[in-house]
């Protein structure tokens, strides 16, 4: 590539950008707003070719979860794998933050509530995915900080992902809310069931 020349980033494959469009559509909308032809728009593409991938509105709907969460998953694991003991708490809170306003979290609470069998399927799957990604995000932060949790990290986990899930909840309803605040004083009552 000469200097002349932009740098061209590689398109994505029309299935992901149909999930990219339909994700930004849902945390825009909501999911209940959510139509195939809003979602050809935005990710450019025809409606033909999202009920090629798709076939229909639950399908996508599933896929969405999967992908999400897939997703969301990976950067959690990231979060603290390069990170030290002295910001290990910040390196958690950073990945949170970024997650809170990416709106994902949120669009996983709401395409929880969604009554098809293949959604609910895929909230399932999301629900024990998050759940062990979050252990391991516990185990590793008190590993970090030479701490022993009392209590197993599953079950931490069983708490620290209903937490996240209200902070995204919280976030939604009031402008004025601090979730750096309330993560913190969260963070601390854990870190003090420790030996």
């Amino acid at each position: 590539m000469t200097a002349s020349t932009p740098e061209r980033r590689p398109r994505l494959d029309a299935a992901e950008r149909i999930l990219r469009a339909a994700v930004r559509c849902i945390v825009a909308s909501g999911s209940a707003a959510l139509t195939m032809h809003d979602v050809a728009e935005e990710a450019e593409v025809s409606k033909g070719l999202i009920h090629y991938h798709f076939h229909d509105k639950d399908t996508l709907l599933a896929r969405v979860v999967e992908w999400m969460t897939q997703n969301l998953v990976a950067r959690e694991r990231a979060a603290l794998e390069s990170s030290t003991p002295r910001h290990a708490i910040d390196d958690l809170w950073s990945w949170l933050s970024a997650e809170l306003d990416r709106g994902h979290i949120r669009v996983l609470l709401e395409l929880a509530q969604w009554r098809n069998p293949l959604v609910r399927r895929a909230i399932y799957g999301a629900s024990l995915a998050r759940r062990e990604a979050t252990a391991s995000s516990i185990e590793r932060l008190f590993g970090l900080l030479a701490l022993r949790p009392r209590i197993p990290a599953p079950l931490l986990a069983d708490v620290v992902v209903p937490f996240v899930d209200g902070l995204a909840m919280a976030m939604g309803v009031d402008p004025e809310f601090n979730p750096r605040a309330a993560f913190d004083v969260f963070w601390l009552s854990l870190l003090t069931l420790t030996d």
